[in-house]
């Protein structure tokens, strides 16, 4: 009877294993590394199967398998394992270091390398550093993260606002004079959102750059977006929402102090109100961010896909920015030689902006600004009359109310972007890979601006403005690579075709029927005042190219490139141009001598020489054009006049650089150190200057041509250590610092003068100049030597025109006739920063972490612009006034009070150095029980703030400024003209709180 029992129970046991087998179950496994540490994210999956999953963050996984299952486990830096599932009701696997990996890759143009191959200089931004805290542009990431790139907002915190990238200094001052943005291959692309990009490479020397030729003397920004990987689905969510408010505020005079300072030098009748324009026009503004992707593979086919949603309300009123952003990426195997792959972007944007930045350009004072009007305006005023219209300024120029232009006002941005890249790569032999992309993208603006008849000042409008460019690059080239004994040789060799279109239309019209038309119904307009304009422009640029890369023995190593460039931008006989470039490096910890060293982990040392250029300047600069004036009138008629002469001779700026750097690891990479020194001479500089006329009846003719040269020079040091590395706790440091010196080193008609100030300071106020041997865009004024006292004049000191009593401003007299004018004019201040650097330190304890973040620079002087309104006499004006000269307060630095002419001087040129606490973020990742509980792989929440801290005795709102003014807009995008503040749009600090959720 019990063998009986017995009998039937192996029966059962082995029917039920059978089932087991066949119907599969759950199985348990944990991931480890060499040191028995977790690995989060490795890969597991079912071989010839899309069955798969991922580690946890503590490294462990469940997954559905059955008997005779292989499973893979995957992950960069380590050894692909694969085990035979028998019986197994739990594992633990030991990934094994994969030496051919460890390195980590970095990707250069056309292709990648090992970090140890480079030969050039590249600056790396990862993944967890472009999401370390919300941004509304990925650009803003590099700010302190990449040493010698500057980066900036052109308006302070406007939603919405352009991002300007400066790579190793000015490299020009007529062109532009940024990077290139290279996206997914796509060349002169627009920059995705920070939360899809897998990695970002700053490349810096011409080593790195040649490769781009014409286009690369700024320096190339190449982005990796995020792909799919093998195994399930992967599902993540990232959502985030900030509280915004101003950094900075100007503490003005209320009414009666401002009555009282009035009534100081003139009479003035004091009015009912006592209105603070600063609260009138700020508010608490908010940012809410919204990312949804999902992503997964399988041996021969992988996608990635999200969609984003971003949106701003500024902190000034009626300022906003919304954006609606997808990507996606699918690459697949085709075949064994053969991969195809397409990426896909568009994004959505609409920005309503206030007018800030004023250029000072209009009928009424140069009454269209918001900041510098809340500013100026007199605080005795309220916003409405009695008879409820709005208020005007009760002193100096006539300027309309702030409160009016921030909120009737309309000025309304809708940008529509697309862009898809395609390619395929064929492996051809062995050795022999070929690739080829087709790229298109197309920008289409629409701006529509309005202002209502209610304004006293200038007449209401309204217009139409519509733009659209469309892009198209196709690019084709054969890589090869072959072991020769005991080198690596890789040769790449290619075509380039780009082609660029743009189509414009645009309508005005004034003294509207109806106000409730807004933009949308010109032909409500006086018919009088209708003005239409558009044009067509297109160029086109075709480029060979070649690479060759060699690696002898594991340590020396050798880079060269050449690339031939074909503008139409340029003169008949000047439109081809060739830029080469090459490198050398030694890997001197693979010497002997050092090999196996406790100490020196890494020592590398690179050189390079090159040759890049720039075309950025718009096209037919070369060709001589024509200009249309429209008809005032119905019964008049247009007329045509020369607009720009030809230069036959214009051709290519071209930047001749060299790089020496060095690479050190300590203590098998604990402290990992770069340096780099480099010089880059700019020759044949594009410069829009005057000519004479030679034409009959031209006038004020302009053309683009050479004019001469400049020279960048510089130090960057990177520095990253493992300070503490345990089980439990961790805290790294990464530091960047980078100098930069540059000057004039030729300029073919010698100084350049010219003027940022707002055109209504009057006519003719320079504020900068070029000169050779000097540093770019030093400040140009007068030099203030502070309040005459009476009596006789200090000697070397002079007054200015009817300012002559005691109490008013006494500046240098250069050429010492007693006189100051415009011949007493000279250098009175450097833009140019000393340094720039960041430091960002993180710390882990089990589930938290920290990240602190400071960015700053030291020198780089600002010419405050703003004050030299607000001490003018004829606005509001700050509490400081209250300290001006008088007979019994002579111990001042502050003129009397009067009325002047708003004077350049040394006087308003102030220290821009700042030190800024640009992030703090604490988060937490819940633990894997909880997270298993609720179905996830992973909870993540952060709390973080932005901008809280800036230490800096500039007296501004913010010492990051970047006004352009009145002459601004011609040099270059602020190549020329730095360190100006006035208008800006103010910067803000915010809270965020962010949660990140993975299935």
């Amino acid at each position: 009877m019990k063998l009986k029992i017995k009998l039937m129970a192996m029966i059962v046991l082995v029917f039920n294993m059978s089932l087991f087998a066949q119907d599969g179950y759950v199985l348990s496994g944990t991931v480890l590394d060499g040191a028995n540490m977790p690995i989060p994210g490795v890969n597991v999956l079912v071989a010839n199967s899309t069955t798969g999953t991922a580690t946890d963050f503590d490294g462990i996984f469940q997954l559905k398998v059955k008997r005779g299952d292989v499973l893979k486990f995957s992950y960069i830096g380590y050894v692909t394992q694969s085990i035979s599932i028998t019986d197994q009701q739990t594992i633990s696997v030991v990934m094994a270091e994969d030496a051919s990996q460890l390195e980590e890759v970095v990707v250069v143009g056309y292709g990648s390398q090992k970090k140890s191959d480079i030969t050039g200089a590249v600056s790396s931004v990862k993944s967890e550093d472009l999401n370390a805290f919300p941004l509304a542009n990925a650009e803003q990431a590099l700010q302190g993260r990449a040493a010698g790139v500057v980066v900036q907002s052109n308006n302070g915190g406007e939603p919405g606002a352009p991002i300007s990238i400066k790579v190793r200094g000015n490299t020009s001052i007529g062109a532009n004079s940024g990077p290139l943005i290279v996206v997914d291959g796509f060349v002169g692309a627009t920059m995705p959102q920070a939360n899809d990009i897998e990695s970002m490479e700053v490349l810096k020397d011409a080593s790195a750059t040649a490769i781009y030729g014409s286009r690369g003397s700024g320096g190339v920004v190449l982005v990796t977006t995020k792909k799919g990987k093998n195994g399930r689905l992967s599902v993540e969510v990232n959502t985030s929402y900030s509280s915004q408010s101003t950094a900075n505020r100007l503490d003005l005079l209320n009414a009666d102090e401002f009555a009282a300072y009035q009534q100081s030098f003139r009479t003035y009748e004091q009015g009912t109100a006592n209105t603070d324009w600063q609260d009138e026009i700020y508010q608490t503004g908010s940012t809410a961010n919204h990312q949804f992707s999902f992503s997964g593979g399988s041996e021969n086919i992988n996608f990635y896909a999200s969609a984003n949603y971003f949106k701003q309300d500024g902190i000034i009123v009626n300022s906003d920015f919304e954006k609606l952003t997808f990507l996606s990426n699918v690459d697949a195997q085709v075949t064994e030689k053969l991969k195809l792959g397409m990426n896909i972007y568009g994004s959505r944007g609409t920005k309503n902006g206030v007018l800030t930045q004023s250029t000072g350009d209009t009928a009424n004072g140069g009454g269209d600004d918001v900041i510098s009007l809340a500013f100026r305006f007199t605080p005795d005023r309220g916003i409405y009359n009695t008879d409820g219209t709005f208020t005007q300024n009760s002193v100096g120029d006539g300027i309309e109310n702030p409160w009016a232009v921030a909120n009737e006002l309309i000025n309304e941005t809708k940008s529509d972007n697309f862009r898809t890249n395609l390619y395929a790569n064929y492996d051809i032999l062995k050795n022999l890979s070929f690739k080829t992309t087709f790229g298109y993208s197309t920008l289409n603006e629409t701006v529509g601006q309005f202002k209502p008849q209610t304004f006293k000042l200038s007449i209401g409008y309204a217009s139409l403005d519509n733009k659209r460019t469309t892009n198209l690059l196709s690019e084709n080239y054969l890589t090869y690579n072959a072991e020769i004994g005991k080198g690596n040789l890789t040769l790449l060799a290619g075509y380039s075709y780009q082609k660029q279109n743009t189509v414009y239309f645009g309508a005005l019209t004034q003294e509207l029927l109806s106000d409730d038309f807004l933009f949308y119904n010109l032909a409500a307009g006086q018919l009088q005042t209708r003005r239409v304009e558009s044009y067509f422009s297109e160029w086109e640029i075709q480029s060979q190219f070649g690479r060759l890369n060699y690696d002898f023995d594991d340590k020396y190593l050798l880079t060269a490139t050449v690339r031939r460039d074909g503008a139409s931008n340029f003169a008949e006989n000047e439109k081809y141009a060739i830029f080469p470039s090459g490198a050398l490096g030694w890997k001197i910890s693979n010497e002997e001598f050092l090999k196996g060293s406790k100490t020196v982990s890494n020592l590398k040392l690179r050189a390079s020489y090159g040759v890049t250029g720039n075309q950025a300047i718009s096209p037919y600069q070369s060709l001589s054009q024509l200009s249309i004036t429209p008809s005032t009138d119905v019964n008049t008629d247009p007329s045509v006049s020369v607009a720009q002469e030809a230069n036959p001779d214009l051709k290519w700026e071209s930047s001749y650089q060299t790089n020496l750097g060095l690479d050190l690891g300590l203590f098998s990479n604990r402290i990992s150190l770069s340096l780099d020194y480099y010089n880059i001479d700019t020759k044949d500089l594009l410069l829009e200057t005057a000519v004479l006329p030679a034409y009959s009846g031209a006038v004020d003719l302009e053309v683009y041509s050479n004019v001469g040269e400049i020279n960048n020079k510089g130090f960057e040091i990177s520095l990253s250590t493992k300070n503490i590395y345990t089980d439990n706790f961790s805290w790294t440091t990464d530091f960047n610092w980078a100098a930069n010196r540059n000057k004039a080193v030729k300029l073919n008609n010698g100084d350049i003068i010219d003027g940022a100030a707002p055109s209504y300071f009057s006519s003719g106020k320079d504020t900068y100049i070029l000169r050779e041997g000097e540093a770019i865009g030093l400040f140009w004024g007068h030099d203030y030597q502070g309040v005459y006292q009476g009596g006789s004049v200090p000697e070397g000191t002079a007054l200015k025109e009817s300012y002559n009593q005691a109490g008013d401003p006494l500046f240098v007299d250069v050429n010492s006739d007693g006189v100051i004018n415009a011949d007493d004019l000279k250098t009175i201040g450097d833009p140019n920063q000393d340094f720039t650097f960041g430091v960002t330190n993180n710390f882990s304890y089990k589930n938290l972490d920290l990240n602190i973040f400071f960015q700053g620079a030291v020198g780089g002087e600002i010419l405050n612009l703003t004050n030299v309104q607000l001490y003018n006499g004829d606005s509001n004006a700050l509490t400081d006034i209250q300290n001006a000269w008088t007979p019994t307060n002579t111990e001042t630095n502050i003129p009397s009070a009067k009325i002047r002419d708003r004077e350049i001087s040394s006087r308003f040129v102030e220290d821009g150095s700042y030190v800024r606490l640009k992030n703090i973020a604490l988060g937490y990742n819940f633990p894997s029980d909880v997270v298993e509980k609720l179905g996830l792989d992973n909870l993540r929440l952060t709390l973080s703030g932005q901008n809280l801290l800036t230490f800096t005795k500039y007296s501004g709102l913010d010492p990051e400024v970047s006004y352009f003014g009145g002459g601004g807009g011609s040099t270059g995008s602020g190549n020329v003209v730095q360190g100006h503040d006035f208008g800006n749009y103010p910067t803000v600090k915010s809270v965020n709180f962010s949660l990140n959720l993975k299935f």
